[in-house]
């Protein structure tokens, strides 16, 4: 979540990944992806330094987690796995 700022001067915590764009009317509004719309005191760059900001600390917490040790899997097991799995791009014909 990144903090905002509305133009009467409360704060809140919005959360970027529903964030569908930021427009400058000449105040800065955010639209959801949901068409929820914010109008923040902060400029469209001060914004989208927050959310590179935010996803930047996100990406270096994660590369500072251990990774969770792995159970050995026998091979009924990976055959069970494998039936789970389902392509992401269609197979050209």
């Amino acid at each position: 979540m990144i903090l905002v700022t509305r133009i009467n001067g409360a704060v809140f915590a919005l959360n970027p990944d529903l964030v569908e764009r930021v427009d400058c009317t000449p105040d800065t509004v955010v639209t959801l992806v949901d068409g929820t719309k914010y109008v923040i005191a902060e400029s469209v760059p001060e914004f989208i330094d927050s959310v590179r900001h935010y996803r930047a600390s996100l990406i270096a917490q994660a590369s500072r987690m251990e990774p969770e040790p792995t159970a050995a899997h026998s091979s009924s097991d990976d055959d069970e796995l494998d039936a789970k799995v389902l392509p992401l791009h269609r197979k050209e014909r």
